[in-house]
């Protein structure tokens, strides 16, 4: 998985029933981000789970996002269509970087409200698609850049 450039930097857990110190040192240096013996719980599975994905996404997150009309700037929490900013909610800013972290990728309803919401938010209701229509609103000629994917997610389109 390291030596192959397209996956070289996935986050790697390795789950094992081996559980000396010999054995913990050899799966770190082989390359693992973490490693996790059994017995193990799914809530310290899933804690480590979001560890290494936090670690992973500090080195990935760029310092600004330029789509079409669109500029988004993180690190201020500002963003702009055509050179005007645009007021946004705490969510509403949320979302529109996850979107932009990974433009032309949809992102999953399961993703958007565990990343914006949290692990517990509640999934039958519609609070994600009404804060996709007013983000969508409140961007105005840069709204059609969030695009629905019918049953799936939301998606932000690269030009």
């Amino acid at each position: 998985i390291r030596r192959d450039a397209l996956t070289k930097d996935i986050p790697v857990i390795m789950l094992t029933a081996k559980n000396t110190e010999y054995d913990r040192v050899v799966g770190l240096d082989a390359g693992a981000d973490d490693y996790i013996s059994k017995p193990f719980g799914i809530m310290e599975l899933t804690a480590r789970v979001r560890a290494v994905l936090r670690r992973n996404a500090r080195g990935q997150t760029l310092s600004e996002y330029s789509v079409g009309p669109l500029y988004i700037c993180p690190d201020k929490r500002e963003a702009s269509v055509n050179g005007e900013k645009v007021s946004l909610t705490y969510k509403e800013f949320t979302l529109l970087c996850l979107l932009a972290e990974n433009p032309g990728i949809v992102m999953t309803r399961e993703v958007l409200l565990d990343r914006v919401w949290g692990l517990g938010a509640e999934r039958e209701n519609r609070t994600l698609d009404v804060h996709i229509r007013t983000l969508r609103s409140k961007l105005g000629d840069a709204g059609y850049l969030i695009q629905t994917v019918r049953g799936v997610g939301y998606r932000l389109v690269e030009e």
